[in-house]
C-alpha cells in the first residue's frame, strides 16, 4: 500500500513554489507572473514533467534511472531522422522518405518504442540479472549518448517540417491557448496517478518499494513490476526525445545532457523517498514546476549564468532538508 506523507508537510512542496512566485513577482516588479512568462513557465517545465513522472514510477520501486536524457536525444534523433530521410542503411533504401503526415507518425511510434525498449533493457538487466540501478542505467546512459553521436556523425538532424514543430508548441501549436507539450504532460500525470493510486499495478510498485521481499511473499512478482517501470521510464524517455526535437526544431544528440539530474530533483522535492516505497505524481509535477519557475526567474531576474546551477542547487537543498526536519518533527 502506498505510504502516506504526515498532513502537516504532505503540500509543503507547493508552500515552496508559491514563496517563490511571490518573491520572483517582487523581485522582477510584476513581470514574472504575467500571463505569457507563466505559461511559458509551463512550457519549459513540460519536458521535465514528463521525465519525472517515469522517474517517480522507478523510484518508489527504490531504483534509479541515470539514463533517460541520453535516452531522449537518441530517440529524438532516431525519429526525426526516420521521418526526414526514411531508412537507408549503407546506402540502400529499405523504407523511402515518408510523407510530412506519415513522417510524425513514424517519428512518435519510433522515439517511443525505442524507448520502450532500452527502458525493458534497463529493467532486464537490474531485475534479471541483479544488475544495481546506478551501475545498469549508467552504462545505458552511456552507450545511448555514444550510440546518438555515432548515428548521427555528431551532427543535429534540421529543417524539420512546421507541423511536426507545432508538436512542440511551436507557431500553431497551441489548444485553448495552452501549448501543446504541457498538455501532454498534463495527460502523462493524469495516467500515471491511476496507474499508481487507481490500479493493482500501482499496489504493487509501492510493495516492491516498501519491502521486497514482504511483496514476493505476498505473490507480487518484483521482476516484472521492476522491469515494467523501467519500460515506462524508457517510454517516457522517448516520448520527450520527439517533443524536445519539436520544440527546438532538429534532433540533436546532445539534447538531455543532465536531464536525469533535474528529474530526480523534481520526484525528490515532490516528497519521494530514494529508498523507495513512498512518493506520489502529484508532489513530483509540483517539484518539476518549481523548478522551472526558479530557471525562468533567475534568468528574469539577470542572475549570471555562472551563478544560476549554484543558487539552484542551494534552493533544492533548502527545500529537501526543511521536508526531512518537517517529517522528523513529525514522527517525534
Amino acid at each position: 500500500m502506498p505510504t502516506s506523507r504526515p498532513r502537516q508537510s504532505r503540500y509543503s512542496i507547493a508552500l515552496y513554489l508559491l514563496v517563490l512566485i511571490i518573491f520572483f513577482a517582487l523581485l522582477t516588479e510584476g513581470r514574472f507572473v504575467e500571463h505569457r512568462n507563466l505559461i511559458n513557465i509551463l512550457l519549459q517545465s513540460a519536458i521535465n514533467t514528463i521525465i519525472a513522472v517515469g522517474m517517480t514510477l522507478v523510484i518508489i520501486t527504490g531504483g534509479i534511472d541515470l539514463s533517460v536524457g541520453s535516452v531522449l536525444a537518441l530517440c529524438g534523433l532516431a525519429g526525426t531522422d526516420l521521418m526526414m530521410n526514411g531508412l537507408v542503411p549503407g546506402g540502400r533504401t529499405l523504407v523511402p522518405k515518408p510523407d510530412v503526415s506519415q513522417g510524425i507518425v513514424i517519428a512518435v511510434v519510433v522515439s517511443c518504442l525505442l524507448g520502450t525498449l532500452i527502458g525493458w533493457w534497463n529493467g532486464w538487466l537490474i531485475a534479471r540479472w541483479g544488475v544495481a540501478p546506478f551501475i545498469a542505467t549508467l552504462a545505458t546512459m552511456t552507450i545511448a549518448r555514444g550510440t546518438a553521436f555515432v548515428y548521427s556523425d555528431g551532427k543535429p538532424v534540421g529543417n524539420l517540417p512546421d507541423a511536426f514543430n507545432r508538436l512542440g508548441g511551436g507557431t500553431g501549436g497551441e489548444l485553448l491557448g495552452i501549448p501543446i507539450p504541457v498538455w501532454i504532460a498534463t495527460i502523462v500525470s493524469l495516467c500515471a496517478l491511476i496507474l499508481l493510486r487507481g490500479m493493482h499495478f500501482g499496489r504493487s510498485v509501492y510493495a516492491v518499494g516498501g519491502n521486497e521481499q514482504a511483496a514476493r511473499l505476498s505473490g507480487v512478482d518484483v521482476a516484472k513490476v521492476k522491469m515494467a517501470v523501467y519500460a515506462l521510464s524508457g517510454f517516457l524517455a522517448g516520448l520527450c526525445g520527439i517533443v524536445q526535437a519539436a520544440r527546438l526544431g532538429a534532433g540533436d544528440p546532445k539534447y538531455g545532457e543532465m536531464y536525469e539530474l533535474n528529474a530526480i530533483a523534481a520526484v525528490v522535492l515532490g516528497g519521494a523517498s530514494l529508498a523507495g516505497g513512498r512518493g506520489g505524481v502529484g508532489g513530483t509535477v509540483v517539484g518539476a514546476v518549481l523548478i522551472g519557475a526558479l530557471d525562468n526567474g533567475l534568468v528574469m531576474a539577470g542572475v549570471s549564468a555562472f551563478y544560476q546551477k549554484v543558487v539552484k542547487g542551494i534552493v533544492i537543498l533548502l527545500a529537501v532538508m526543511g521536508d526531512v526536519w518537517q517529517r522528523r518533527r513529525n514522527a517525534t
